[in-house]
């Protein structure tokens, strides 16, 4: 999961969107060092990271891939179910257009983003300029953004050419999406998470 079902189903679970959202870029124990409600959060993105990695439609995913592009393939996942859930958001959230999400979104991360790093904020600055949530929907804007983290993180160099996995199995990762995704809605609303 990436930003955007992070996002979405913290909004579900009820939970601190700026735990959920800046969870990457806290190390180390959050009660530490933040309030309770942000840390629960931030331990609710934790969780759904697990939760997710260990699901079987999203192994069957990762198995889709390039022996030589396995090892990133998790990373390339993330981005990939955002993808999905950007090009079918009406179908997950019927009562909320993503324009809409995507500002109510940006007012609440940005009332309490100075909490965090300024890694975090600047990163946050690239996603409401870029309107990422929105641009999600678009193939060749994962292209981007998969060519921005293999120049930001020499180690990810092999994440620029995944997005030839995701072209040859599309509509298989799509099926495996709406296999889970619901799964994960229904934990989210049900505090199950």
């Amino acid at each position: 999961m990436n930003i955007l079902a992070h996002l979405h189903l913290a909004t579900l679970a009820n939970s601190s969107i700026i735990g959920n959202v800046a969870a990457d870029f806290v190390k180390g124990d959050p009660y530490q060092q933040f309030p309770q409600v942000i840390a629960d959060g931030i331990m609710l993105h934790r969780r759904l990271d697990k939760l997710v990695d260990q699901m079987t439609e999203v192994k069957q995913a990762r198995n889709l891939f390039q022996p030589t592009h396995q090892r990133v393939a998790p990373i390339t996942l993330d981005i990939v179910w955002d993808h999905f859930l950007a090009k079918h958001w009406h179908h997950f959230n019927p009562d909320c257009d993503l324009v809409i999400f995507n500002q109510r979104m940006k007012n609440e991360i940005n009332h309490q983003i100075q909490l965090f790093s300024q890694d975090c904020q600047q990163f946050m600055q690239h996603v409401w300029q870029g309107e990422w949530l929105m641009n999600y929907a678009n193939l060749d804007f994962i292209s981007k953004v998969l060519n921005g983290m293999a120049n930001r993180r020499p180690k990810l160099f092999l994440i620029r050419d995944t997005v030839v996995d995701i072209h040859q199995n599309y509509s298989q990762l799509e099926t495996h999406f709406f296999q889970f995704y619901p799964v994960l809605i229904s934990q989210a609303q049900a505090k199950r998470l």
